[in-house]
């Protein structure tokens, strides 16, 4: 994800903001000196998302479900005093980790070759049953120009499709039936439209549920659920991004309706509604670009293709409990 900031000192190239460009100096020495925080954030979330990544592995070795929490945790207390046994979770931290890597530089890259002032990607290691809550850069400078806009913005879910479709294959490929064991333990997932369509060529007349997804596969989910996320139309996220440049004037408009879109989801998946309220006060709107120049076809091929990409990856109800 790429969140835009508009400091003082960020200005178009060639302006001057009266300060002999000191400014400028200063904002880039200390993005310099934050390097540290970046590399232990991501240190902290390898560590995090390979300590999960052990259990599921092991889970799925003998055949038990992939999350039982009461269990999960238990078994946690263990694990990190076996370096051996904890290496076992770079089959899911390592793809993970590369799928994110990718969408997170595709933003990053994108910002360089437009020379715009953007910050190291910011990874997020958390105690939840991923490891992580994802990654996102800082671009602190402000975009003009309407095709840096839409460059910036679908660069990341694309390059992080790219790197994803490759761990679905292989992880699919190492995955085994198990009757049922999709539909077991304290977490279901949900199967978007790319998954369904590669179990129907590696697993063909194998309902879902006997489909036990190996760790690898499971990054990979991962993965597709983020891009789905990252794509959804509003105000900074990536697809917002994509909209607005495409849409200009209507994506206000367009936006409302998407977000109305949201509200019945909620009765599959109560999360939406949390995400509906945040939208509603935080994300519908978009910082102006004052450029009347549409975007190339080429663009509007990529536009379309992004939205293709939402289309396969998106999930009505991406997780449910047994309790439900």
């Amino acid at each position: 994800m790429a969140s835009q900031d508009y400091p003082p000192f960020a200005l178009p190239r060639g302006a001057s903001d009266g300060t002999g460009g000191w400014a400028r100096v200063w904002s880039l020495l200390t993005a310099r000196q934050r390097l540290w925080l970046h590399v232990l954030l991501f240190v902290l979330t390898i560590c995090t998302t390979t300590f999960v990544g052990t259990r599921m592995v092991e889970n799925f070795e003998h055949n038990r479900p992939a999350f039982e929490l009461d269990q999960d945790v238990a078994a946690y207390l263990e694990i990190w005093k076996d370096p051996v046994r904890m290496a076992q979770g770079l089959l899911f931290s390592g793809p993970l980790l590369l799928i994110l890597l990718a969408h997170e530089f595709g933003h990053y890259l994108a910002c360089v070759h437009y020379r715009l002032d953007a910050s190291l990607p910011y990874f997020l290691p958390a105690p939840t049953f991923i490891g992580t809550l994802g990654a996102f850069i800082r671009i602190r400078a402000p975009i003009f120009a309407r095709r840096q806009l839409f460059d910036v913005g679908i660069a990341g879910p694309l390059a992080g499709f790219v790197f994803l479709i490759p761990a679905l294959g292989i992880g699919l490929a190492c995955s085994k039936i198990v009757p049922g064991i999709a539909e077991q333990g304290d977490l279901v997932f949900g199967t978007p439209l790319l998954l369904r369509a590669l179990e129907a060529v590696i697993f063909p007349g194998v309902p879902t549920a006997d489909i036990y997804l190996h760790p690898v596969a499971r990054a990979a989910w991962v993965g597709i659920f983020a891009t789905a996320l990252n794509l959804l139309p509003f105000g900074q996220l990536d697809g917002g991004h994509i909209l607005y440049s495409v849409a200009d004037y209507r994506f206000r408009l367009l936006s409302r309706i998407f977000w109305v879109a949201l509200l019945p989801l909620g009765f599959l998946y109560w999360p939406w509604w949390a995400w509906a309220v945040i939208l509603f006060f935080f994300g519908l709107r978009h910082p102006p670009i004052y450029d009347p120049v549409p975007l190339s076809r080429g663009r509007l091929r990529l536009a379309w293709m992004s939205l293709a990409v939402f289309i396969l990856c998106f999930m009505p109800a991406p997780v449910a409990t047994a309790a439900l």
